[in-house]
């Protein structure tokens, strides 16, 4: 077991909640882990960890959601998600962790102004965005293949293709828990493969799999109570100050 401080052991537990509170209804924490483990872990070290515990957090969002997935949207983004997910797997191949540290924030800062438009679609009118046209899985996939490669956040990418397509909210949730879990266990070969995830890094999941219970378990209840536009902005804010921070650091 790395010899972490105690505050990177907070960071990590943190990390770990989250993913457990955006895997369980709050999807505004989705990048939060990412930007957490960056900051504590060498940064392709800590695309292999984090993709340990998403996968925890996807049987768990199976669990809670696997009825109320749509197919349909489903075929039509594999083929294209797995583009992106070659793409990434080609970045790893050649960039040292700056450059993936670099690309890591410059991944978070793109994920913060696709949110911010789908926060502004949202305040138009009725609140109602129109549906995207069906090519446009061409774009979203790659970009979400690509970004959940390298980065493990491409919630936000995908979240703003699933609601565009006017899904109703169980269904957004059982669709996305679906189509990350058969992504990211995708994503496996390729991590073990470009040596990002390793031994000790599942190690240091197992360890963090109770706060990613706690977190989903939260995130459960609070996504019944508290508004998630009130989560929207302190996460937002919380990940353009990680992208900056590991764009420049």
């Amino acid at each position: 077991m790395p010899d972490f401080t105690a505050l990177d052991w907070l960071l990590l537990a943190i990390a770990a909640c989250a993913v457990g509170l955006s895997k369980s209804g709050v999807p505004a924490f989705g990048p939060v882990p990412t930007a957490l483990f960056a900051t504590v872990l060498p940064a392709r070290a800590s695309t292999g960890a984090v993709l340990g515990l998403l996968l925890v957090g996807d049987l768990i969002a199976v669990r809670m959601y696997h009825a109320h997935a749509d197919w349909r949207i489903l075929r039509r983004l594999v083929p294209s998600v797995l583009v992106g997910v070659l793409l990434g797997v080609v970045v790893l191949w050649y960039a040292d962790d700056t450059a993936v540290r670099h690309i890591i924030g410059a991944i978070l800062l793109l994920l913060v102004a696709l949110s911010l438009v789908l926060m502004a679609r949202r305040r138009r009118g009725d609140g109602e965005l129109r549906p995207v046209p069906p090519g446009l899985a061409h774009v979203f996939g790659p970009l979400g293949g690509l970004t959940t490669m390298v980065a493990n956040a491409a919630g936000p990418v995908m979240s703003l293709y699933f609601v565009t397509s006017r899904l109703p909210v169980q269904a957004v949730l059982g669709t996305a828990a679906w189509f990350f879990l058969v992504v990211n266990a995708v994503k496996v070969p390729f991590s073990i493969g470009l040596g990002l995830m390793t031994a000790e890094s599942l190690v240091l999941d197992l360890v963090l799999v109770p706060a990613l219970v706690v977190g989903a378990l939260l995130g459960w209840r609070l996504a019944r109570r508290i508004p998630a536009a009130w989560f929207e902005r302190i996460v937002l804010v919380l990940t353009f100050a990680s992208g900056v921070y590991l764009l420049v650091a």
